[in-house]
């Protein structure tokens, strides 16, 4: 992966991008209110290090996980600590959150409903560029700790690849900007299927 050319990442940004676009579009109709979003940074990153970019495998996330499945399977993640958590919901909803580190139902449904848009824009985006048919299964939320939450999305799948595309995604509230992390993890067989498609030559 660290052979992959300036160009090939820029297509990979390129479906990051579009896939922001997507997201505020659709986040916009939803909450009747303008939403932007940027995706300053598209980088791979060993699975091991998805941690260490939340926090560490000890910090407590809240995290959106869903399984892919079509022509190339994988796993994907929304993670973002519990502060930001609720900042997203006061910007983007005017919602009043604890100050505590709980969350309602309420905020809960709130977030999983928004990181179900933005995996479905992210990964239609994708499917878009490649051609390929690849869905998404219904999102499961979590807080826990980083490992915890990695390790349940390797049980769930029975395997995951060795390395994340890690999308950046940032929210614009004014003055205040919203960090989230996006992952992709695709199956270890699905990497050839997806740069195949994107003309990416990996041999």
């Amino acid at each position: 992966m660290s052979e992959l050319a300036d160009f090939h990442m820029d297509v990979l940004k390129e479906v990051g991008n579009i896939g922001a676009g997507h997201a505020a579009t659709a986040l916009s109709m939803l909450l009747d209110k303008q939403v932007d979003m940027l995706v300053p940074e598209v980088r791979f990153l060993p699975f091991e290090e998805i941690a260490s970019v939340v926090g560490g495998p000890e910090e407590v996330v809240l995290a959106i996980y869903l399984r892919v499945v079509g022509e190339a399977p994988g796993n994907m993640f929304f993670i973002l600590n519990v502060n930001t958590a609720k900042s997203m919901l006061k910007a983007l909803i005017g919602m009043d959150t604890s100050k505590d580190d709980t969350l309602s139902e309420m905020e809960l449904s709130a977030l999983n409903e928004i990181g179900n848009i933005l995996a479905g824009s992210y990964l239609t985006s994708l499917a878009d560029f490649t051609k390929l048919s690849m869905s998404p299964s219904v999102p499961a939320l979590s807080i826990d700790m980083a490992g915890a939450i990695l390790s349940y999305g390797l049980i769930q799948s029975g395997e995951m690849g060795d390395q994340a595309l890690l999308i950046d995604t940032k929210f614009l509230e004014g003055s205040q900007v919203i960090n989230g992390h996006f992952f992709l993890i695709p199956d270890p067989e699905s990497f050839q299927s997806i740069f195949t498609a994107l003309g990416i030559d990996m041999t």
